[in-house]
Protein backbone atom coordinates (compact mmCIF):
# COMPACT_ATOMS: atom_id res chain seq x y z
CA UNK A 1 0.00 0.00 0.00
CA UNK A 2 1.36 3.35 -1.18
CA UNK A 3 -0.24 6.03 1.41
CA UNK A 4 2.10 6.85 4.19
CA UNK A 5 -0.19 8.95 6.02
CA UNK A 6 -3.49 11.68 5.77
CA UNK A 7 -2.61 15.43 5.46
CA UNK A 8 -4.79 18.16 5.36
CA UNK A 9 -5.70 19.98 2.73
CA UNK A 10 -6.10 22.78 4.63
CA UNK A 11 -3.13 23.03 7.03
CA UNK A 12 -1.36 20.63 6.14
CA UNK A 13 -1.43 18.54 9.07
CA UNK A 14 -0.25 15.01 9.07
CA UNK A 15 -2.90 12.37 10.23
CA UNK A 16 -2.37 8.77 10.78
CA UNK A 17 -4.29 6.50 8.43
CA UNK A 18 -7.48 5.92 10.61
CA UNK A 19 -11.29 6.35 10.46
CA UNK A 20 -11.16 9.86 10.75
CA UNK A 21 -12.44 12.29 7.61
CA UNK A 22 -11.72 15.90 9.55
CA UNK A 23 -8.63 17.10 10.35
CA UNK A 24 -8.20 17.84 14.15
CA UNK A 25 -5.95 21.17 13.57
CA UNK A 26 -8.93 23.28 11.63
CA UNK A 27 -11.60 20.64 11.25
CA UNK A 28 -10.61 20.82 7.08
CA UNK A 29 -10.51 17.68 4.56
CA UNK A 30 -8.03 14.93 4.64
CA UNK A 31 -6.31 13.29 2.04
CA UNK A 32 -4.37 10.37 1.43
CA UNK A 33 -0.69 10.98 0.92
CA UNK A 34 1.67 8.87 -1.21
CA UNK A 35 5.12 8.38 -1.89
CA UNK A 36 5.76 9.25 -5.42
CA UNK A 37 9.36 8.75 -5.81
CA UNK A 38 8.58 4.65 -4.92
CA UNK A 39 5.49 5.22 -7.61
CA UNK A 40 7.39 6.47 -10.03
CA UNK A 41 9.62 3.63 -10.19
CA UNK A 42 7.32 0.89 -10.28
CA UNK A 43 4.34 2.60 -11.92
CA UNK A 44 3.95 2.35 -15.54
CA UNK A 45 1.50 1.80 -18.45
CA UNK A 46 2.31 -2.11 -19.02
CA UNK A 47 2.05 -2.74 -14.86
CA UNK A 48 -1.76 -0.71 -14.86
CA UNK A 49 -1.88 -3.10 -18.25
CA UNK A 50 -1.20 -6.40 -16.51
CA UNK A 51 -3.81 -5.63 -13.47
CA UNK A 52 -7.33 -7.17 -13.12
CA UNK A 53 -10.26 -5.98 -15.33
CA UNK A 54 -11.51 -3.61 -12.38
CA UNK A 55 -10.63 -0.82 -10.10
CA UNK A 56 -7.74 -2.96 -8.48
CA UNK A 57 -5.36 -2.49 -11.51
CA UNK A 58 -4.70 0.99 -9.97
CA UNK A 59 -4.39 -0.50 -6.70
CA UNK A 60 -0.84 1.37 -6.42
CA UNK A 61 -2.60 4.50 -7.02
CA UNK A 62 -5.38 4.23 -3.76
CA UNK A 63 -5.18 4.30 -0.37
CA UNK A 64 -5.42 0.66 0.59
CA UNK A 65 -4.35 -2.65 -0.24
CA UNK A 66 -6.16 -4.34 -3.05
CA UNK A 67 -8.35 -7.51 -1.62
CA UNK A 68 -6.54 -11.07 -2.32
CA UNK A 69 -10.48 -11.93 -3.54
CA UNK A 70 -12.35 -8.79 -5.49
CA UNK A 71 -15.81 -9.77 -4.88
CA UNK A 72 -18.06 -7.71 -7.23
CA UNK A 73 -15.56 -5.55 -8.21
CA UNK A 74 -16.02 -2.16 -9.97
CA UNK A 75 -14.79 -0.49 -12.74
CA UNK A 76 -13.37 -0.74 -16.41
CA UNK A 77 -16.85 0.24 -17.49
CA UNK A 78 -17.34 1.01 -20.91
CA UNK A 79 -16.34 4.53 -22.94
CA UNK A 80 -18.29 4.15 -25.97
CA UNK A 81 -18.48 6.93 -28.87
CA UNK A 82 -21.76 8.94 -29.53
CA UNK A 83 -21.07 10.18 -33.09
CA UNK A 84 -24.70 11.49 -33.53
CA UNK A 85 -24.94 13.06 -30.67
CA UNK A 86 -21.79 14.76 -31.07
CA UNK A 87 -22.58 15.87 -34.48
CA UNK A 88 -25.66 17.19 -32.85
CA UNK A 89 -23.78 19.31 -30.14
CA UNK A 90 -21.43 20.74 -32.87
CA UNK A 91 -18.12 18.94 -31.29
CA UNK A 92 -15.10 16.86 -32.76
CA UNK A 93 -16.31 13.48 -30.66
CA UNK A 94 -17.81 12.69 -27.74
CA UNK A 95 -17.52 9.46 -25.33
CA UNK A 96 -20.25 8.17 -22.69
CA UNK A 97 -18.12 6.55 -19.76
CA UNK A 98 -20.79 4.13 -18.73
CA UNK A 99 -20.49 3.92 -14.86
CA UNK A 100 -24.18 2.14 -15.25
CA UNK A 101 -21.86 -1.10 -15.86
CA UNK A 102 -21.04 -1.18 -12.52
CA UNK A 103 -22.48 -4.01 -10.25
CA UNK A 104 -25.21 -1.53 -8.72
CA UNK A 105 -25.09 0.79 -12.07
CA UNK A 106 -23.27 4.03 -10.97
CA UNK A 107 -20.46 5.15 -9.76
CA UNK A 108 -21.25 5.08 -6.35
CA UNK A 109 -19.46 1.47 -6.74
CA UNK A 110 -15.78 2.31 -7.16
CA UNK A 111 -16.03 4.92 -3.86
CA UNK A 112 -17.95 2.66 -1.72
CA UNK A 113 -14.66 -0.40 -2.85
CA UNK A 114 -12.05 1.30 -1.54
CA UNK A 115 -13.90 3.02 1.82
CA UNK A 116 -15.38 -1.10 2.21
CA UNK A 117 -11.54 -2.23 1.78
CA UNK A 118 -10.23 0.32 4.44
CA UNK A 119 -12.65 -0.54 6.86
CA UNK A 120 -11.68 -4.05 6.76
CA UNK A 121 -8.75 -3.11 6.91
CA UNK A 122 -9.55 -1.06 10.40
CA UNK A 123 -11.48 -4.10 11.94
CA UNK A 124 -14.70 -2.41 11.22
CA UNK A 125 -17.80 -4.85 10.61
CA UNK A 126 -20.71 -2.41 9.47
CA UNK A 127 -20.91 0.14 6.52
CA UNK A 128 -23.02 2.87 6.90
CA UNK A 129 -23.59 6.43 4.88
CA UNK A 130 -26.23 8.96 4.02
CA UNK A 131 -27.17 9.24 0.75
CA UNK A 132 -29.47 10.39 -1.90
CA UNK A 133 -30.09 6.58 -3.17
CA UNK A 134 -27.35 5.36 -5.82
CA UNK A 135 -24.96 5.55 -2.31
CA UNK A 136 -27.25 3.71 -0.28
CA UNK A 137 -27.21 1.04 -2.71
CA UNK A 138 -23.89 0.28 -3.33
CA UNK A 139 -23.27 0.19 0.40
CA UNK A 140 -25.55 -2.21 0.53
CA UNK A 141 -24.68 -4.57 -2.02
CA UNK A 142 -20.49 -4.41 -1.10
CA UNK A 143 -21.70 -5.68 2.63
CA UNK A 144 -23.40 -8.18 1.28
CA UNK A 145 -20.93 -9.26 -1.17
CA UNK A 146 -18.43 -9.17 1.87
CA UNK A 147 -20.39 -10.56 4.78
CA UNK A 148 -20.84 -7.43 6.50
CA UNK A 149 -23.93 -5.31 7.91
CA UNK A 150 -25.31 -2.48 6.55
CA UNK A 151 -26.99 0.81 7.85
CA UNK A 152 -27.79 3.27 5.18
CA UNK A 153 -30.04 6.82 6.10
CA UNK A 154 -31.66 8.30 3.31
CA UNK A 155 -34.48 11.02 3.10
CA UNK A 156 -37.79 9.87 3.52
CA UNK A 157 -39.32 11.14 0.28
CA UNK A 158 -36.44 9.15 -1.86
CA UNK A 159 -37.02 7.80 -5.23
CA UNK A 160 -39.41 4.48 -4.32
CA UNK A 161 -36.87 3.08 -7.42
CA UNK A 162 -33.93 4.13 -5.32
CA UNK A 163 -35.20 2.75 -2.08
CA UNK A 164 -35.74 -0.85 -3.84
CA UNK A 165 -32.72 -0.97 -5.59
CA UNK A 166 -31.43 -0.08 -1.91
CA UNK A 167 -33.69 -2.66 0.36
CA UNK A 168 -32.98 -5.79 -1.86
CA UNK A 169 -29.79 -6.42 -0.51
CA UNK A 170 -30.66 -6.15 3.27
CA UNK A 171 -29.35 -3.93 4.97
CA UNK A 172 -31.38 -1.67 7.97
CA UNK A 173 -32.73 1.69 5.70
CA UNK A 174 -33.76 4.32 7.90
CA UNK A 175 -35.95 7.67 5.93
CA UNK A 176 -35.09 10.46 7.97
CA UNK A 177 -37.71 13.63 8.08
CA UNK A 178 -35.99 15.75 6.01
CA UNK A 179 -33.13 16.43 3.21
CA UNK A 180 -30.21 14.52 2.07
CA UNK A 181 -28.12 17.46 4.22
CA UNK A 182 -30.24 16.49 7.41
CA UNK A 183 -28.93 13.09 6.91
CA UNK A 184 -25.92 13.95 6.36
CA UNK A 185 -25.80 16.11 9.56
CA UNK A 186 -26.96 12.87 11.60
CA UNK A 187 -24.80 10.72 10.27
CA UNK A 188 -21.68 12.61 11.05
CA UNK A 189 -22.60 13.06 14.99
CA UNK A 190 -23.40 9.44 14.79
CA UNK A 191 -19.92 8.64 13.71
CA UNK A 192 -18.51 9.54 16.84
CA UNK A 193 -21.12 7.52 18.85
CA UNK A 194 -20.75 4.33 16.47
CA UNK A 195 -18.32 1.88 15.64
CA UNK A 196 -19.29 1.70 11.86
CA UNK A 197 -17.44 2.40 8.52
CA UNK A 198 -19.58 5.67 7.43
CA UNK A 199 -18.16 5.39 4.16
CA UNK A 200 -18.96 9.05 3.67
CA UNK A 201 -17.70 10.55 6.67
CA UNK A 202 -15.25 9.02 9.01
CA UNK A 203 -13.86 6.89 5.58
CA UNK A 204 -14.37 9.68 3.06
CA UNK A 205 -10.65 10.00 2.81
CA UNK A 206 -10.27 6.57 1.05
CA UNK A 207 -13.85 6.89 -0.09
CA UNK A 208 -13.35 9.91 -2.17
CA UNK A 209 -10.07 8.58 -4.11
CA UNK A 210 -12.32 5.99 -5.38
CA UNK A 211 -13.35 8.42 -7.99
CA UNK A 212 -9.84 9.12 -9.16
CA UNK A 213 -10.07 5.40 -11.26
CA UNK A 214 -12.65 7.37 -13.46
CA UNK A 215 -9.42 9.74 -14.94
CA UNK A 216 -7.44 6.84 -14.92
CA UNK A 217 -9.59 4.54 -16.62
CA UNK A 218 -10.62 7.28 -19.36
CA UNK A 219 -6.76 8.21 -20.48
CA UNK A 220 -5.96 4.24 -20.50
CA UNK A 221 -9.01 3.57 -22.91
CA UNK A 222 -8.47 6.40 -24.79
CA UNK A 223 -4.82 5.30 -25.95
CA UNK A 224 -3.24 6.67 -22.64
CA UNK A 225 -4.24 10.47 -24.52
CA UNK A 226 -6.52 13.03 -22.09
CA UNK A 227 -9.73 14.31 -24.33
CA UNK A 228 -9.73 18.16 -24.30
CA UNK A 229 -12.82 18.43 -21.85
CA UNK A 230 -14.75 15.97 -19.16
CA UNK A 231 -18.31 16.62 -18.19
CA UNK A 232 -18.92 15.80 -14.50
CA UNK A 233 -22.24 16.18 -12.59
CA UNK A 234 -21.74 17.88 -9.32
CA UNK A 235 -23.34 16.96 -5.94
CA UNK A 236 -21.00 17.37 -3.18
CA UNK A 237 -18.24 18.37 -5.15
CA UNK A 238 -15.63 15.10 -4.26
CA UNK A 239 -16.54 13.68 -7.64
CA UNK A 240 -15.41 16.77 -9.77
CA UNK A 241 -12.05 17.27 -7.43
CA UNK A 242 -11.25 14.20 -7.89
CA UNK A 243 -11.51 13.23 -11.11
CA UNK A 244 -9.01 16.45 -11.83
CA UNK A 245 -6.57 15.00 -9.38
CA UNK A 246 -6.28 11.83 -11.04
CA UNK A 247 -5.67 13.41 -14.24
CA UNK A 248 -2.80 15.71 -12.72
CA UNK A 249 -1.74 12.20 -10.99
CA UNK A 250 -1.47 10.50 -13.98
CA UNK A 251 0.63 13.78 -16.24
CA UNK A 252 3.19 13.64 -13.15
CA UNK A 253 3.79 10.48 -13.22
CA UNK A 254 4.34 10.89 -16.93
CA UNK A 255 1.73 8.24 -18.09
CA UNK A 256 0.06 11.28 -19.80
CA UNK A 257 1.00 14.54 -21.50
CA UNK A 258 -1.72 17.50 -20.16
CA UNK A 259 -4.81 17.42 -18.68
CA UNK A 260 -7.84 18.06 -20.16
CA UNK A 261 -10.84 20.91 -19.30
CA UNK A 262 -13.13 19.95 -16.34
CA UNK A 263 -16.94 21.41 -16.80
CA UNK A 264 -19.75 20.10 -13.94
CA UNK A 265 -23.68 21.13 -13.93
CA UNK A 266 -25.77 21.68 -11.19
CA UNK A 267 -29.41 21.47 -11.39
CA UNK A 268 -31.48 25.60 -10.82
CA UNK A 269 -33.13 23.93 -7.94
CA UNK A 270 -29.66 23.38 -5.83
CA UNK A 271 -26.86 24.94 -7.63
CA UNK A 272 -24.55 26.76 -4.19
CA UNK A 273 -21.33 25.78 -6.65
CA UNK A 274 -21.99 26.84 -9.86
CA UNK A 275 -23.24 30.07 -8.16
CA UNK A 276 -20.13 30.60 -6.59
CA UNK A 277 -17.96 29.78 -9.68
CA UNK A 278 -20.27 32.63 -11.67
CA UNK A 279 -20.05 35.15 -8.81
CA UNK A 280 -16.50 34.13 -7.92
CA UNK A 281 -17.06 34.04 -4.12
CA UNK A 282 -17.01 30.89 -1.67
CA UNK A 283 -20.16 28.49 -1.99
CA UNK A 284 -23.10 29.31 0.49
CA UNK A 285 -24.97 26.50 1.57
CA UNK A 286 -28.58 26.41 -0.08
CA UNK A 287 -31.75 24.84 0.31
CA UNK A 288 -32.39 21.87 -1.95
CA UNK A 289 -35.43 21.67 -4.41
CA UNK A 290 -34.67 19.86 -7.48
CA UNK A 291 -35.59 16.28 -9.86
CA UNK A 292 -32.12 15.79 -9.51
CA UNK A 293 -31.84 14.17 -5.92
CA UNK A 294 -28.72 12.71 -6.38
CA UNK A 295 -27.17 16.25 -6.77
CA UNK A 296 -28.78 17.95 -4.43
CA UNK A 297 -26.66 18.75 -1.88
CA UNK A 298 -27.19 22.10 -0.17
CA UNK A 299 -24.21 22.38 1.32
CA UNK A 300 -21.36 20.88 -0.40
CA UNK A 301 -18.27 19.94 1.23
CA UNK A 302 -15.92 19.74 -1.42
CA UNK A 303 -17.85 22.65 -3.42
CA UNK A 304 -14.54 24.91 -3.39
CA UNK A 305 -12.75 22.43 -4.23
CA UNK A 306 -14.77 21.92 -7.24
CA UNK A 307 -14.87 25.39 -7.73
CA UNK A 308 -11.17 25.69 -7.73
CA UNK A 309 -10.55 22.48 -10.20
CA UNK A 310 -12.44 24.21 -12.60
CA UNK A 311 -10.42 27.17 -12.72
CA UNK A 312 -7.40 24.92 -12.59
CA UNK A 313 -8.23 22.86 -15.41
CA UNK A 314 -9.66 25.80 -17.81
CA UNK A 315 -13.25 24.53 -17.46
CA UNK A 316 -16.28 26.39 -15.96
CA UNK A 317 -19.20 24.91 -14.25
CA UNK A 318 -22.90 26.03 -15.71
CA UNK A 319 -26.34 26.01 -14.54
CA UNK A 320 -29.50 23.71 -15.59
CA UNK A 321 -32.62 24.79 -16.01
CA UNK A 322 -35.23 22.17 -14.28
CA UNK A 323 -37.54 21.51 -17.00
CA UNK A 324 -34.52 20.80 -19.01
CA UNK A 325 -33.06 17.88 -17.22
CA UNK A 326 -36.25 15.54 -18.37
CA UNK A 327 -35.75 16.50 -22.01
CA UNK A 328 -31.91 16.46 -22.01
CA UNK A 329 -31.90 12.27 -20.42
CA UNK A 330 -34.58 11.82 -23.31
CA UNK A 331 -32.10 13.48 -25.85
CA UNK A 332 -29.20 11.62 -24.88
CA UNK A 333 -31.04 8.45 -24.92
CA UNK A 334 -32.98 9.24 -28.41
CA UNK A 335 -29.42 9.80 -29.99
CA UNK A 336 -27.37 7.37 -28.20
CA UNK A 337 -29.20 4.44 -26.82
CA UNK A 338 -28.32 5.43 -23.53
CA UNK A 339 -30.36 6.06 -20.78
CA UNK A 340 -28.72 7.88 -17.59
CA UNK A 341 -30.34 9.60 -14.80
CA UNK A 342 -30.95 12.74 -14.00
CA UNK A 343 -27.69 14.09 -12.71
CA UNK A 344 -26.89 13.36 -16.72
CA UNK A 345 -29.13 14.92 -17.81
CA UNK A 346 -27.95 17.64 -15.77
CA UNK A 347 -24.41 16.45 -17.25
CA UNK A 348 -25.76 16.99 -20.43
CA UNK A 349 -27.08 20.65 -19.81
CA UNK A 350 -23.69 21.40 -18.66
CA UNK A 351 -21.94 20.22 -21.69
CA UNK A 352 -24.34 22.02 -23.76
CA UNK A 353 -24.36 24.91 -21.80
CA UNK A 354 -20.29 24.81 -22.40
CA UNK A 355 -20.62 24.34 -26.13
CA UNK A 356 -22.94 27.73 -26.91
CA UNK A 357 -20.83 29.65 -24.97
CA UNK A 358 -17.77 28.52 -26.92
CA UNK A 359 -15.37 27.50 -23.81
CA UNK A 360 -15.74 23.81 -25.90
CA UNK A 361 -14.67 23.61 -29.78
CA UNK A 362 -15.53 22.35 -32.59
CA UNK A 363 -12.63 19.79 -33.17
CA UNK A 364 -13.27 19.04 -29.48
CA UNK A 365 -12.55 14.99 -27.74
CA UNK A 366 -15.21 15.42 -25.04
CA UNK A 367 -15.77 12.70 -22.28
CA UNK A 368 -19.29 12.68 -20.92
CA UNK A 369 -19.77 10.79 -16.91
CA UNK A 370 -23.41 8.85 -17.28
CA UNK A 371 -22.45 8.62 -13.09
CA UNK A 372 -26.11 6.48 -12.58
CA UNK A 373 -29.02 4.70 -14.68
CA UNK A 374 -32.15 6.43 -15.76
CA UNK A 375 -34.13 3.29 -14.55
CA UNK A 376 -33.45 4.42 -11.15
CA UNK A 377 -35.51 7.78 -12.19
CA UNK A 378 -38.01 7.64 -15.05
CA UNK A 379 -40.07 10.40 -13.46
CA UNK A 380 -38.61 13.35 -15.73
CA UNK A 381 -39.19 11.10 -19.01
CA UNK A 382 -42.51 9.64 -18.15
CA UNK A 383 -44.22 12.10 -20.67
CA UNK A 384 -42.13 10.15 -23.41
CA UNK A 385 -44.55 7.24 -23.09
CA UNK A 386 -47.41 8.11 -25.42
CA UNK A 387 -48.48 4.39 -27.20
CA UNK A 388 -51.04 3.98 -30.12
CA UNK A 389 -53.89 2.36 -29.00
CA UNK A 390 -54.49 -0.37 -31.91
CA UNK A 391 -56.64 -3.40 -32.68
CA UNK A 392 -55.39 -6.90 -32.72
CA UNK A 393 -55.74 -6.87 -36.87
CA UNK A 394 -53.14 -7.10 -38.97
CA UNK A 395 -55.47 -5.83 -41.98
CA UNK A 396 -56.77 -3.20 -40.28
CA UNK A 397 -52.89 -1.98 -38.76
CA UNK A 398 -51.93 -2.05 -42.49
CA UNK A 399 -54.53 -0.73 -44.57
CA UNK A 400 -56.06 2.25 -41.29
CA UNK A 401 -52.64 2.56 -38.94
CA UNK A 402 -49.72 2.67 -41.68
CA UNK A 403 -51.29 4.24 -44.50
CA UNK A 404 -52.99 7.15 -42.03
Amino acid sequence: MPAVSLCCRICATEHPLDATGTCSRCFGPLDPTYDWDALRARVSRASIEAGPQSIWRYADLLPVAAPEVARLAPGMTPLVPAPRLAEELGIGELWLKLDTANPTHSFKDRVVAVAARKAQELGLDTLSCSSTGNLAGAVAARAAAEGMEAAVFVPSDLEPEKLAAAAVYGPRIYAVAGTYDHCSRLSVELSFELPWGFVNVNLRSYYAEGSKTLAYEIAEQLGWETPDAVAIPIASGALFHKVGQGFAELSALGLVDGTPALFGGQAAGCEPVATAFRENARVVPVRPSSIARSLAIGNPADGDFAVTTARATGGAIHTVAEDEIGSNMAHLAATTGVFGETATGVTLGALKAAVAAGQIGPRARVVLLVTGDGLKTPGPVSDTYDPIMIEADADAFLDEVLIA
